[in-house]
């Protein structure tokens, strides 16, 4: 029988180590960060629609987590390849796409250093992912190298502004972190965008919104106190008084999305699509 899945190894992977500790953290979701990406999957099947692979053709998904973006391109056909730099979300990975064919490859590898040959893939995506790498030249650099001429660039990335910056800093002002410098919601800015990949791709934007639903406030928390690896990170580190303040300030930003039928969350997101010059 032919294995169905496979997480690729060699001398070509690696993580960069002012990666190293992101990875540890965004680890500790497992495989119900799976979860998270149920909760944004309208957002994930906007990019996914929008870069459109057809059968056969190679495509890269750049931070897969666990694989679902990975799992929206293979259901058109297409060869797909994810890579991230958290093994253990690329183990869950690996056992959510086992039953796909074409097989979904995985491999870890950093953003910022893709172990693939120039112009290799026919389409690059990447949802809520790419938009993490420390140095964002050089991710911007990546996605077009890898990408072929003529080649298609689907990239959804979180608004600068809104909902998502609002949950941002929840949690870190109580992880005790220095905020990134530059913001990976400055991906949400299509002048920095172009910026960054202007030079590569023909690039057109679309603002988008997801859209996610629990039925009350504990429900929200235990969802991402689960599968969310930066709210288990500060979890962590907290004392257990502390532990209760992060809770309840987590807890009332949710709060305001309280409506009769129970929470609707709304994030604001920008859909970033290319065309390999």
């Amino acid at each position: 029988m032919n294995q169905v899945h496979s997480m690729e190894s060699g001398p070509g992977v690696s993580v960069q180590p002012h990666h190293e500790d992101a990875a540890r953290t965004w680890n500790l979701g497992g495989s119900h960060y799976d979860n998270i990406s149920f909760g944004v999957s309208d957002a994930l099947a906007h990019a996914a629609q929008r870069l459109n692979p057809r059968p056969g053709q190679e495509i890269l998904d750049v931070a897969t987590g666990t694989g679902w973006t990975a799992r929206n391109m293979a259901r058109a056909g297409a060869n797909v390849t994810g890579v991230d730099i958290a093994s253990e979300l690329l183990e869950a990975a690996e056992t959510l796409s086992a039953h796909l064919r074409p097989a979904v490859r995985f491999r870890q590898a950093d953003a910022e250093r893709l172990p693939f040959d120039d112009g290799h893939f026919d389409g690059v995506i990447s949802t809520f992912g790419v938009m993490f790498a420390a140095d964002q030249a050089q991710a911007a650099r990546e996605l077009a190298r890898v990408c072929r001429r003529g080649g298609r660039l689907s990239l959804a990335v979180w608004a600068p502004e809104g909902a998502v910056q609002d949950f941002f800093g929840v949690i870190g002002a109580h992880s005790g972190d220095p905020a990134p410098e530059p913001s990976p919601l400055a991906w949400g800015d299509p002048d920095h965008a172009r910026a960054l990949l202007g030079q590569d791709f023909e690039l057109w934007f679309e603002p988008g919104v997801n859209h996610h639903y629990f039925d009350k406030v504990e429900d929200a928390w235990q969802w991402y106190a689960r599968g969310f690896g930066p709210i288990r990170q500060v979890m962590k580190q907290l004392s257990e008084s502390e532990q209760t303040a992060f809770k309840q300030d987590v807890d009332a930003y949710h709060g305001r999305y309280a409506t009769e039928a129970g929470l609707h969350i709304e994030r604001e997101y920008l859909l970033i699509t290319g065309r390999r010059k």
